[in-house]
C-alpha cells in the first residue's frame, strides 16, 4: 500500500495496520516535516528553513537567550558593586594626623568606580587630587609596593656629579653629562637648588655652629631618602604624607633631638624604620641601604646636597600650604603647623651650613658613615639601638640652633 502524504496539520489516527501520515515541509515543500516550531507551531525540516521560516520567531529567541545571559551577568555586576561599596566604607588609617569624622575617607569616586565597572583602565592621571594622596598613603603603608616598579634616586644617576651651582649657592643651567642625556626624552629628576643666593652663617647666628651639625646632617639625609623611597620619589602628590613621615624618621626634624654620634643618628633613624609603622617596608635590611644612600649623596659634594635640602624644605612648605585646606582638628592643625615651621627653618639653617663645608669634609663624614655601617652590620644593631634611648634622654634640653 502506497504511504499517504499530508500536507493538512489536523492529527489523523493512526495504527499498525494504518500506518501515520507524513506532513511536508511548510517552508521548502520538498521534504517530509519532522521539527515544529514551538512559537508558531509551523512544521519544517531542517535548520535553514527554521531560520527562514518566520524572522519573529528566531528574532524573539535569540532575544530570550541574550536576555538570560544578560540576567546572569547582571549579578555579577551587583556583587561587583557590593565589593565596591565595602571598599568605599574602608577607611585608611592615618597614624601621623588623624582626619575629622565628618570628612570622607572613601578610596574611588563613584565616576572612578563607575568607568571600573564598564571595563575602562584607569591610571593615575584619571585620578582626582584626593584619590591620589590617599593612593600614595596606600603605597606608603606598603599595600601596593609589591605591584608598583621600584624608582630609580635621582642622587644615583650620572646627571647628580654635574650638579653646578653658584659661590653663593643660586641655582645655575646645569650642563649635561653627555649625549645621551641631550637625546633622552625623560627629564634627569634632579631637584632644583635654591632660587635665591644663601647667606652667610654669620648673618643668622652670632656664635660659631655646633660642631654636632654634621651629625644632625646625617640624620636629615637619611629622613630623605626614607621618605622618597616610600613614596616612590613623588612626594608632590602628598606634601602632608611626605612632611609627616619624615618628622617621624628624623629625630632632630621631628623630636628636637639632638644626636651627637653618627652611631646615635642612625641608631634612631633604624630603630624607626623597624616599627611597626614601618617594618613592613623591609626592616633593617632597608635601612642598611638607606645608609648607603646617605653616603652617596655625602659623597657627591655640597650642590647636591643643597639640591637635596632645597627640596626637602619645598616639600615641606608644600605640606604647610596644604594642610590650610585640609579638614583637620584645630589644636591637632595648629601643632602640625608648629612642627613643619620648625622643621623648614633647621632645614634652611642646615642648607646655608652645607653651603660653606669644603668637600673634603664632607667626604669625611661619608667616610665615617660607611664606617658606622660595617659595624652595625657586624654586631647586628642591637647593642647600638639600646644606647640611642638613653643617649636622647641625656641631650633632651639642649638647643640645636640658637638665635634662629
Amino acid at each position: 500500500m502506497a504511504e499517504t502524504i499530508r500536507t493538512s496539520e489536523k492529527p489523523s489516527n493512526s495504527s499498525s495496520l494504518n500506518p501515520p501520515s507524513r506532513i511536508i515541509c511548510h517552508v521548502c515543500q520538498k521534504q517530509f516535516s519532522q521539527y515544529t516550531c514551538p512559537r508558531c507551531n509551523s512544521r519544517y525540516c531542517s535548520l535553514p528553513c527554521y531560520k527562514s521560516h518566520s524572522i519573529r520567531c528566531t528574532e524573539s529567541f535569540m532575544r530570550e537567550n541574550v536576555v538570560e545571559e544578560l540576567r546572569h551577568l547582571q549579578s555579577d555586576d551587583q556583587t561587583k558593586w557590593k565589593m565596591l561599596e565595602i571598599l568605599k566604607r574602608f577607611h585608611s588609617e592615618d597614624e601621623t594626623e588623624p582626619l575629622d569624622e565628618d570628612v570622607d575617607d572613601s578610596i574611588l569616586s563613584d565616576d572612578t568606580i563607575q568607568k571600573i565597572l564598564s571595563g575602562g583602565e584607569v591610571n593615575i592621571n584619571d585620578l582626582s587630587l584626593e584619590e591620589k594622596k590617599r593612593f600614595q598613603r596606600f603605597l606608603a603603608s606598603g599595600e601596593l609596593s609589591k605591584m608598583i616598579e621600584p624608582w630609580d634616586p635621582w642622587w644615583l644617576k650620572p646627571a647628580a656629579r654635574t650638579i653646578c651651582l653658584s659661590k653663593d649657592g643660586a641655582q645655575l643651567i646645569q650642563p649635561m653629562a653627555n649625549r645621551e642625556d641631550l637625546e633622552s626624552d625623560q627629564p634627569s629628576d634632579i631637584p632644583c637648588g635654591p632660587k635665591t643666593p644663601l647667606p652667610s652663617l654669620r648673618m643668622l647666628i652670632s656664635t660659631e655652629p655646633s660642631p654636632l651639625l654634621a651629625v644632625h646632617l646625617v640624620d636629615i639625609i637619611y629622613s630623605y631618602c626614607f621618605t622618597l623611597r616610600v613614596y616612590n620619589g613623588d612626594w608632590q602628590s602628598d606634601a602632608v604624607g611626605s612632611a609627616m613621615v619624615v618628622l617621624s624618621i628624623s629625630s632632630v626634624l621631628g623630636q628636637a633631638g639632638q644626636p651627637e654620634t653618627v652611631q646615635e643618628a642612625l641608631c634612631y633613624c633604624l630603630e624607626q624604620t623597624c616599627s611597626p609603622a614601618y617594618r613592613h617596608i623591609g626592616g633593617l635590611q632597608f635601612g642598611l641601604a638607606l645608609v648607603d644612600d646617605i653616603t652617596n649623596l655625602l659623597s657627591l659634594g655640597s650642590p647636591a646636597l643643597i639640591c637635596m635640602l632645597c627640596d626637602l624644605q619645598r616639600m615641606i612648605m608644600a605640606a604647610g600650604r596644604e594642610l590650610k585646606s585640609e579638614k583637620q582638628r584645630k589644636l591637632r592643625k595648629s601643632e602640625t603647623k608648629s612642627k613643619l615651621k620648625l622643621a623648614e627653618r633647621k632645614v634652611y639653617f642646615i642648607m646655608c651650613w652645607v653651603h660653606e663645608q669644603p668637600n673634603k669634609a664632607l667626604s669625611s663624614l661619608a667616610a665615617i658613615v660607611s664606617a658606622e655601617k660595617s659595624s652595625l652590620m657586624e654586631y647586628g644593631g642591637n647593642k647600638s639601638f639600646s644606647r640611642t634611648e638613653k643617649n636622647a634622654a641625656g641631650n633632651k634640653g639642649k638647643a640645636l640652633i640658637e638665635e634662629m
